[in-house]
This record gives structure tokens, sequence and C-alpha cells, in this order.
């Protein structure tokens, strides 16, 4: 009996991989990340414009090329504990607790972006190639953690895990007037996905199994407005629809080297924006709100267990992004930028179980960035950013044996994990106008 609690604690730890792909990353680029990912109504650079809302690349009249590569990392704490059963299932009073860091190491985070326009052109083109999700979890074997103590004392030893999200955005601008512009954008994706053990799955005897690397294609699109005034003002709205992907077809190793295979959907989240920009002399300012639509999306709108002991959904709830910046370019050749970015918790107390660790629990992040101006061409840029999730994320541990006595998902009494998590970055680009 401990040792079937054990595996079902571990087990879910591998859901860090989808609650991580679920997270929205607050900006794409150097300087989009710098200004806390507000371009919904302040097109400051090509990479943001075309992220967050294509109808602001109508800003630019030329022909740019944009590269950045971001370096990221997280340093997420695992803590968990569990009481002790007897032989009958009953609870002896004793507790097993610890806590496990990560090991993972540092994550590359690439875009590449281009748009093309002429000054006397009411219609703008543009292509990007964005890694917008891409993370994962090495909580390497411990004898102190009872989820990641070795399988022969009732735990499940290492637990690993990789996902990874590239999307492929074509987008179009036409300025119906002066100070209006509409933008569309399809958008085409692919995603990896590997995880040990794998939630998914249906367990036997031995518990859960591994499995391979997976692959699915995915599209969408993104319509949006910008308004931009005389005096100053802008305005945009965007709208970016769920990524619909095709399945995941895992092909599972149990730890008694039996096989089988199963299909997983999980898509990404429609995201509506709302943002308002000014800028005056050497001052730009910008503010985006986005909500996240988690609770229609396939993969997180569902929750619990299957009547085969499988993981159904993760059960998220909406959430909404706040993301605001501002530029100063005073000092000649080098503006400097500053950027902040909040997110709500899609994640009750009573399903944190079934999403721990997850990235989206990054409630306040910080950034900061300058660029240089080389010539009136070519730019460089470089970025720092500093989450935090605030306080932990916990909830019990829970497992279909007690659902009976514990519903709706079975919460194990006197258990608890808890997951909570900061993430820096550094990030480098450059730009450059053909």
């Amino acid at each position: 009996m401990k040792n079937f609690i054990f595996t079902f604690c571990a087990l879910f730890i591998s859901t860090a991989t989808f609650s991580q792909a679920g997270h929205i990353m607050q900006g794409v680029g150097s300087v989009n990340m710098s200004m806390g990912g507000a371009a919904t109504a302040q097109p400051l650079d090509i990479s943001g414009a075309l992220h967050w809302n294509p109808a602001t690349i109508s800003a630019f009249d030329e022909d740019i090329i944009k590269l950045d590569i971001g370096l990221f990392f997280s340093s997420p704490e695992l803590s968990s504990t569990v009481p002790e059963f007897d032989g009958q299932g009953q609870p002896t009073g004793n507790f097993y607790s610890g806590t496990t860091e990560d090991d993972r190491g540092v994550s590359p985070m690439p875009a590449l972006a281009a748009v093309w326009s002429k000054p006397d052109s009411k219609h703008t083109f543009g292509a990007s190639a964005f890694g917008i999700s891409g993370f994962g979890v090495t909580f390497p074997e411990s004898m102190t953690n009872p989820i990641n103590m070795p399988q022969a004392n009732g735990g499940f030893g290492r637990i690993e895990s990789d996902y990874m999200l590239f999307q492929i955005g074509l987008a179009w601008a036409y300025e119906i007037t002066d100070q209006f512009s509409f933008g569309l954008q399809p958008t085409f994706n692919y995603a990896a996905l590997e995880l040990m053990p794998n939630p998914t799955a249906n367990p036997n005897q031995a518990g859960y199994p591994s499995t391979n690397k997976a692959s699915a294609f995915g599209f969408g699109g993104q319509i949006g407005l910008f308004y931009s005034s005389k005096v100053g003002f802008k305005a945009g709205v965007s709208y970016k629809t769920t990524q619909y992907f095709g399945d995941f077809e895992l092909d599972n190793t149990y730890l008694d080297g039996s096989q089988s295979s199963n299909n997983f959907n999980m898509d990404y989240p429609a995201i509506l924006s709302f943002g308002v920009g000014y800028s005056l002399g050497t001052i730009d300012f910008a503010l985006d709100y986005r909500m996240v639509d988690y609770e229609n999306t396939d993969g997180f709108s569902s929750v619990g267990w299957t009547e085969t002991a499988s993981v159904a959904g993760f059960g998220w709830e909406n959430i909404t992004i706040i993301s605001t910046g501002i530029q100063y370019k005073g000092i000649n050749k080098f503006p400097i930028r500053v950027g902040y970015t909040y997110s709500s918790n899609p994640i009750n107390s009573d399903v944190a179980f079934f999403n721990i660790p997850a990235t989206a629990i990054i409630k306040n992040a910080f950034q900061v960035g300058l660029s240089y101006q080389v010539s009136d061409r070519f730019q460089l840029d470089i970025l720092y950013h500093y989450g935090s999730s605030g306080d932990a994320t916990s909830g019990p541990v829970l497992n279909p044996m007690f659902i009976q006595n514990s519903p709706p998902y079975g919460a194990i009494p006197s258990s608890e994990v808890s997951y909570e998590m900061t993430t820096s970055m550094l990030g480098f680009g450059a730009s450059l106008k053909l």
C-alpha cells in the first residue's frame, strides 16, 4: 500500500511538462520581454508586434529582420509529506517529508522575425518563428523526499520530462486610415513531449509507464486592430485563437518491461489582449491586459481520474495577465527599458496534486533591458528577467483508492504536496533594417 501511494505521488510530478507548457510567456524577444511583454498597442520591435498584435506591424515602413535568443533557467523546489500505512492500509501515525530541487539547467528560447513594407504602401507583411513554450523538469533521486525515493524504498526515483512548442506565423496588416490598422495572422505549430512517468496512460501492476518522445502538429490564427493617434496615444486589441493540436501518440514502457500506447490531446489556450500605449519625447509607455482561456482548452478543461486511474485532465481555471513597461530614450543610442508582469494562478488547491510543479504559478516577473544603436540600421539588445511564484501552490496528495471516503479526487488525510519556484533569463537580440 505504501509503495502504491508513493508511486502515485511521483507520477504526477511529471505533469510539470504540461503545467509549464500551459504557462503563457510574458513576451517574445529581448525588447518585448523587457517591456513586461506589453505590445498590443505599443510596437517597439517587430517580434513583440508579430506575437501580440499583427495589426501593429503597420507601424514599420521598412524591411526588418530580428533574431533573439533567451537562456532560460528555473529553480523549482518540490516538497511532499505522506503518511505511512501498514499492511492493512491503515495509517501508522508516521510521516515522510522532504524537498527536492530541480537540476535541469538552462533551456534556450529562440525567436526569429521579419517584416516587409514600403513607406507608400498600405500593406505590411511579416513572418515569425518563435519558441513560445519549451520547458521540463529533472528531479533527481533522493533519500530524503518520499516522492523521489528509489523504487526499492517505495518512491519513484528520478522524474524527468520535456516539452517544447514552436510556432510559425505569417502576418498581414492593412492601414485602413493613417491612424487605424487591421491585422491577420495564421499560425502553425509543432510540439514534442516526453514523460517519465506518463500519467495519461493506464497503469498496470508495476505502476505507470515512461514514454518515448512524441510529436504533434497544430494550427490556429490571430486577428488584431491598432489605433495610433497623432498626439502619442495608442490603443489595440487582438485575439489569438486556440491552437488546435492533433493527438500525441505516446509509446509507453512499464517498469516490468511491458509496453503499450495511448493518445493524449493538449491544445494551447486562446488569448484575448487589450492594450494602450503612449509615446511622448523620450518616453514610451505600454500597458496590456490579457485573458487566457484554459477552461475551454483540451488537456486543461477536464479534471480528475478516469475509470482506469489515468488522468483525465488538469482542471485549470482561466487566468488574467497584466503587462506593463516603460522605455526611456534620453541617452544617446542607449534606450533603457523596465517592465513588470503579473499573472494569476490557474490552479486551485484541491487539484494542485495534478499540476505540481507548474510554471503557470509565476505571479510576479520583473524585467530590465537596454539596446545599443550601432547605426541607423543595426541594433543590439540585452535583457534580464527574474520571476517568482510568490506563495507556494499546495494541496493534498490524491489517490483514486481514497475517493469513496474523500470525494471527488481521493485526498489522502494529512498529506501535502507543495511547489514554488523562481525563474531567470538572460536574453540577447539583434535587428537589422535591410
